[in-house]
């Protein structure tokens, strides 16, 4: 049939299959001459060299310098054209819209942020997310028609059966029905949305601390305490969007919190969570605790006892590190990952200090034993995060050239 990509082992899709691995390489590796990418990728010199005109034909990659530092003339070298594509990303919270703009590499161009004070702001929440993504298009030098994918990353999930947002609650504005309609209409790119711890695992799995790894368990204490799962290298949502939602898990040690999403908390938030440190520091008669919103101060806190070894810093560490472990061996027992990885500032202001008490109490409580590690994608993560997921499938749509 006429328009189709090909099929299988025909020379058209052999030719797109070491297009994408030779544009993959520059990608991973930066500028490479045309004989590197025939020893990386197998391709004898003529194949190469037809290879790489044929990508530059197309837009995909720009001959940029050459090779210094060996005698005789430098060998061309060849990278990815930048501006072959725009992907965005959105990081929504209740107090602002970060926005950001891509170019195909993965640089980012243009970047906004965009105050919403709750209900006080007046502006509905389409017009939000279009200021935001604007003013990052504006500040990349671009129009907003330049942005080929929009990945919005939000607390809680929109449910895929019924469109509307749920476990988050305390976001003013987006759980109207026709919320994602409307914003279709606004918007001339495809647009996803996707949970905002969500979003931190699938940074660290591509940029951080879990790059390798096909299992492994997120877990986020920020604002809200969350965790995402990831499962055979791919994100565990669940039927609602609610997998990972692990705030509203029952634990011991705190009172049954019933309608969970009414209150929008449950016994693991109300045992581990950020609002539970400062609560925790004046019950052990801390007296300098800030006065700062509890997620700033929870961070502070955690950040001192690690870094300062006193006794009251040591008790404080130990019970948060307990707390904490008590939840997570609950995830251990059923999933069995093969790591998890600490997020969010109130667990990675306690470094390799809380990383180790917590897998010393873990060790005790599962069964099971994975390897705890510290996140290492630390700005901005769920932009990061929605980034990495528009540019995963604009690079799919792009780097074809079977199509």
């Amino acid at each position: 049939m006429a328009g189709t990509a090909g099929t299988p082992g025909t020379p058209r899709v052999l030719r797109a299959m070491n297009d994408r691995a030779a544009l993959d390489l520059l990608l991973e590796h930066g500028p490479l001459s045309r004989t590197r990418i025939g020893k990386l990728t197998g391709l004898s010199k003529p194949t190469a060299s037809q290879l790489l005109a044929r990508l530059e034909a197309a837009g995909l990659v720009l001959a940029t310098g050459t090779t210094e530092g060996r005698p005789g003339p430098g060998a061309q070298l060849y990278e990815v054209n930048p501006t072959a594509a725009y992907a965005a990303g959105l990081d929504v919270t209740p107090e602002r819209i970060l926005a950001a703009v891509a170019d195909i590499t993965g640089r980012t161009v243009g970047s906004y942020e965009l105050p919403t004070p709750g209900r006080r702001t007046g502006r509905p929440v389409v017009r939000q997310v279009t200021d935001a993504l604007d003013g990052a298009v504006k500040a990349a030098g671009l129009a907003r028609d330049d942005v080929r994918r929009l990945v919005i990353g939000t607390p809680g999930a929109f449910d895929p059966n019924t469109g509307r947002l749920r476990y988050a609650s305390h976001l003013p504005g987006w759980h109207t029905p026709a919320l994602l309609d409307e914003l279709a209409a606004a918007l001339p790119m495809p647009v996803e949305y996707e949970n905002d711890v969500n979003l931190v695992a699938v940074a660290e799995q591509r940029l951080g601390a879990a790059r390798g790894h096909e299992d492994f368990v997120l877990l986020w204490n920020e604002g809200g305490l969350g965790a995402a799962l990831v499962l055979g290298g791919r994100l565990h949502r669940g039927w609602t969007g609610g997998a990972g939602e692990v705030g509203f898990l029952p634990v011991p040690g705190t009172p049954l919190v019933r309608q969970v999403t009414r209150a929008n908390s449950g016994g693991y938030q109300e045992l581990a969570g950020s609002q539970a440190i400062p609560r925790l520091a004046a019950e052990l008669g801390m007296t300098d605790i800030p006065s700062t919103p509890y997620a700033e101060a929870a961070a502070t806190l955690v950040a001192r006892a690690a870094a300062e070894d006193t006794v009251l810093n040591r008790l404080l560490l130990h019970t948060y590190a307990t707390r904490l472990a008590t939840g997570l061996a609950s995830l251990v027992s059923v999933l069995d990952p093969e790591l998890v990885v600490l997020s969010g500032a109130c667990l990675t202001s306690g470094g390799e200090v809380l990383r180790a008490l917590v897998q010393d109490e873990l060790e005790e409580l599962a069964a099971s034993r994975p390897r705890l590690v510290v996140g290492d994608v630390r700005e901005h993560p769920v932009l990061r995060g929605a980034l990495e997921s528009a540019l995963a499938t604009t690079r799919d749509e792009v780097f074809d050239t079977a199509r």
